[in-house]
């Protein structure tokens, strides 16, 4: 017997904090059936009555895709839940991979993806205006791709003179990255570059530390920290007894 197919919604709930989900994936929450995620993501979001929750370890993002499509896919309303932006390291790349090499029913589904306020764009700011000018985001995690990739974009970046925004500085598993990205950082860019650790943003634990890249403690990053990495105009601006602000001007030169 075939099953009326349901539908599919890649919802992003932002970097923690409640008031920055946003009111369509409020809404999308709400019309839900199954919500997959993250165990980790699924605690952030209410649950109503007869809603089923689908939990999974962090790293098993296709197989989580592949379970949200096959519900979808017999007739149930779905959200994938993801942390931040959804396609930004995140979720919606795993299910269209999964749908593009997956069943074919898959690809009729009504699929969508409600954005969310990514990592990056939180910390920014909270820190003032790092990103005010051109800037790439850059993953230290080499599960999915090799070091040798990494460094290269690394080394790409620090030549273009991006800001650069690292995500997945470092884990458990992956202690020693974040120390050769930070050794490859410091022998092509000014130890006075302003670097900042953004841990937690939005959430109880948030945690910000402005520096420069030559008193930068590497060992402050971790799974929950997103690092920024100024360019040659990136700077401090000193306000009160604060924290600076991490500002980039829009332009070169006088800033006009």
């Amino acid at each position: 017997m075939m099953h009326a197919a349901g539908s599919l919604a890649i919802v992003g709930l932002g970097p923690g904090a409640a008031e920055w989900i946003t009111p369509e994936a409020t809404q999308a929450l709400a019309k839900a059936t199954d919500i997959v995620g993250y165990g980790g993501y699924l605690d952030r979001v209410p649950c109503r009555d007869g809603q089923r929750r689908h939990a999974s370890d962090n790293r098993q993002e296709l197989d989580r895709a592949r379970q949200a499509l096959r519900l979808a896919c017999n007739g149930r309303d779905v959200a994938v839940v993801s942390g931040g932006d959804p396609g930004v390291f995140a979720m919606a790349a795993a299910v269209f991979e999964a749908v593009e090499s997956g069943e074919q029913p898959w690809r009729d589904l009504d699929i969508r993806v409600v954005p969310g306020i990514s990592a990056m764009q939180a910390a920014a700011a909270r820190l003032g205006a790092p990103l005010g000018h051109d800037f790439c985001a850059i993953s230290l995690s080499d599960n999915l791709k090799p070091w040798e990739a990494i460094a290269r974009r690394l080394v790409a970046a620090i030549e273009g003179d991006f800001v650069i925004a690292i995500y997945n500085p470092a884990s458990k598993a992956r202690p020693r990255q974040i120390h050769d990205a930070f050794a490859l950082l410091r022998k092509r860019k000014s130890v006075t570059t302003p670097v900042a650790f953004a841990r937690a943003v939005g959430r109880p634990d948030e945690r910000l530390v402005v520096t420069t890249l030559g008193e930068a403690d590497p060992d402050l990053a971790d799974m929950s920290t997103l690092i920024v990495i100024g360019s040659s105009t990136t700077r401090l601006v000193v306000h009160g007894s604060a924290s600076p602000w991490m500002v980039t001007p829009r332009g070169y030169g006088d800033g006009r």
